[in-house]
């Protein structure tokens, strides 16, 4: 297990009864994260209950997808973080994570937390809290765009002339590193929605339609296109998503479809004032625009030793100033609608497109199994590369939903 050697614990206050401790875990890979949980929300919760003592353990953000599985069998900390939708179903089904639906009840979180409720919910029971939520688009160097009198697109053929422009002059359209397979799927995901809309593609998710379905031709015959023409950095498949930023950093390239937590890397990497944000184009006039929101979100295991103090704590993060203090540090918005309005331009530009969309999908990797995820993002990831073998990969991967979901 790779684990970051980073533990951090808190003890600011003294009392004559023996303190609890509370263990928690962090998967951020953004270090001002960190910094905010030590210096600011442990200590908030400490104040507000001097009997507890939180111990924190921060883990990589990769490492953390396999190391949760094995210790919430295990020993687990008592509060975890972690994904809604489909990845938090999966620890619900294997009994791993606690019904918290008194947490939800005693604290008023089915209006505050409203958004969100569908994504904490199985069976009728909410089995965790939603802390942030994001929107994903395609971020753009503005001084590019100026310099070859480009706009925002509002069609797929706007993008294909913008990525035409920008390769005949010597600059790759869009960068992405997919090293970790999880960025291919972003474009899977919006491409599906964009052409056949979110109840085909939740569909897909949910292993009720086939991957050789001819209504998913357009989605691929599009995509093969960006690749054949070159519209894609090469070697991305060695790159990380963080290691994708540098072709966009130095001007080798102009796009980037991702999470808004990109921004501020690409701003720390010199580029304030030189990002601009678009929806993925339209494709098809007639299907409404749904967007991509991933949410993040805080659990109880089951077998956590000390879920008194565990619910203390995710009644605190629910809280709309909470929420809010996270959400700016990590570029993302609060799922609480009591929280104040985001001040960042990026946020409120997300702010408005999420309020705004037909509907909210999670993420490929949040929405469908885990297994079918992971053998659908290498297929993902090996099509962008050799787009060519198309035919081949949409069967294998055909083969696995069969398999998993026995359709």
């Amino acid at each position: 297990m790779k684990k970051l050697s980073i533990l951090i614990t808190a003890f600011l206050f003294t009392t004559t009864a023996m303190a609890g401790t509370l263990k928690i875990t962090q998967n951020s890979s953004n270090a001002n994260t960190h910094k905010l949980w030590k210096e600011k929300v442990i200590p908030m919760f400490e104040k507000e209950n001097p009997g507890i003592n939180v111990e924190m353990t921060i883990y990589d953000h990769e490492a953390y997808k396999t190391a949760i599985r094995n210790f919430l069998q295990a020993e687990p900390p008592d509060v975890v973080n972690w994904f809604s939708g489909n990845r938090m179903k999966f620890f619900v089904d294997q009994g791993l994570f606690e019904d918290v639906s008194d947490v939800w009840k005693k604290h008023g979180l089915n209006s505050q937390l409203s958004a969100a409720r569908s994504t904490m919910t199985v069976n009728g029971k909410q089995w965790g809290v939603p802390l942030t939520y994001y929107q994903w688009g395609v971020y753009y160097r503005t001084d590019i765009f100026k310099k070859y009198g480009l706009g925002e697109p509002r069609s797929i053929a706007d993008l294909m002339h913008i990525c035409a422009t920008l390769k005949k002059n010597g600059i790759t359209p869009f960068t992405i590193g997919t090293k970790y397979l999880w960025t291919a799927a972003g474009w899977f995901d919006f491409l599906n929605l964009r052409v056949n809309g979110y109840d085909f593609h939740m569909g897909l998710m949910d292993g009720n339609i086939s991957y050789e379905d001819k209504r998913l031709d357009k989605v691929f015959d599009i995509w093969g296109d960006l690749a054949r023409k070159g519209y894609f950095i090469e070697n991305h498949a060695s790159l990380s998503w963080q290691e994708g930023q540098a072709p966009m950093l130095n001007g080798d390239a102009a796009m980037y479809l991702m999470g808004n937590f990109v921004v501020g890397n690409l701003q720390e990497g010199g580029l304030t004032g030189k990002i601009g944000y678009f929806q993925f184009p339209v494709i098809d006039g007639n299907v409404r625009t749904w967007e991509e929101a991933p949410t993040d979100s805080v659990h109880i295991p089951s077998k956590a030793k000390n879920k008194a103090d565990a619910r203390k704590f995710l009644a605190f993060l629910a809280r709309p100033d909470i929420q809010s203090m996270v959400a700016e540090v990590e570029g993302m918005l609060p799922t609480n609608n009591q929280s104040p309005a985001p001040s960042d331009e990026f946020l409120k530009i997300g702010f408005k497109v999420l309020s705004e969309s037909a509907g909210l999908a999670q993420f490929y990797d949040r929405d469908t199994n885990p297994e079918m995820a992971k053998e659908g993002m290498k297929g993902f990831q090996e099509f962008m590369v050799k787009p060519d073998r198309e035919k081949q990969i949409r069967k294998r991967i055909e083969k696995v939903r069969k398999r998993i979901f026995k359709k």
